[in-house]
């Protein structure tokens, strides 16, 4: 039994989610270059909504990346924040794998391929195997996350299905597939209700970090954070 938030402010989209014992909130989004400005208020109003307060949380996971470098800083700095003031560790998950599960769930495929667009005609890209293995849902990873720009990217023999904004690359991304793909969904993007979904597997695990590890994932090297809780007061 157990209560995990979970928050992803990753892209255009911002959004909350609690998973209380299985109950599921959520709280979802489309705010471009408003993340600062709501997600403490939608992380408030979900809680009160359940009654809740944040000491009663068990874990709070969050979109730790890849996606845009600001939305990410967001998300890992409202996290380390929350989690400093209330002592609770921190579920960093894949914005990646958290489309491929929401792809599985909406469509029952289990092959994807996930990606943004990571601008500067590059995009953010991982490859997934989807399926049921003793009653959970397993997320493999079959092509390992990277950015790079859809042209050099090397020939997929999976049957992959697409999600993601970096699907504006379309016939670029196809002509790297030796299998026919069925579908692209270039609507869904990164949110909670499936970070939490990925972040339920591994508190069961007891695969967590502490606030000093709840770090981003950037996949561009340039990009660098400081481990440093943000000045934010206890909630």
């Amino acid at each position: 039994m157990s209560v995990i938030l979970s928050i992803d402010t990753s892209t255009p989209s911002c959004s909350v989610a609690l998973d209380i014992n299985g109950v599921l909130l959520e709280d979802f989004r489309l705010a471009p270059r408003m993340h600062n400005d709501l997600i403490l208020t939608m992380i408030d109003q979900l809680l009160l909504q359940a009654e809740l307060s944040l000491k009663e949380v068990d874990a709070i996971a969050f979109g730790k990346g890849p996606g845009s470098f600001t939305g990410l800083r967001i998300a890992a700095g409202v996290v380390q924040g929350l989690a400093y003031g209330a002592d609770l560790p921190v579920i960093p998950v894949s914005t990646l794998e958290a489309m491929a599960l929401e792809g599985y769930r909406k469509y029952d495929r289990g092959y994807w391929l996930s990606t943004l667009d990571a601008r500067m005609g590059e995009v953010y890209t991982g490859g997934f195997l989807v399926s049921e293995s003793s009653g959970s849902t397993v997320v493999e990873t079959i092509l390992s996350e990277r950015v790079i720009k859809p042209d050099v990217l090397s020939m997929l023999s999976e049957p992959y299905c697409g999600v993601g904004s970096g699907w504006c690359y379309k016939d670029v991304l196809i002509s790297k597939m030796t299998s026919p793909i069925e579908f692209v969904d270039q609507e869904i993007s990164p949110r909670a209700l499936f970070i939490g979904e990925l972040a339920k597997t591994s508190f069961d695990k007891k695969e967590m970090v502490s606030v000093y590890d709840a770090m981003p994932t950037y996949l561009r090297d340039e990009i660098s954070w400081e481990k440093q809780p943000p000045k934010i007061g206890k909630r």
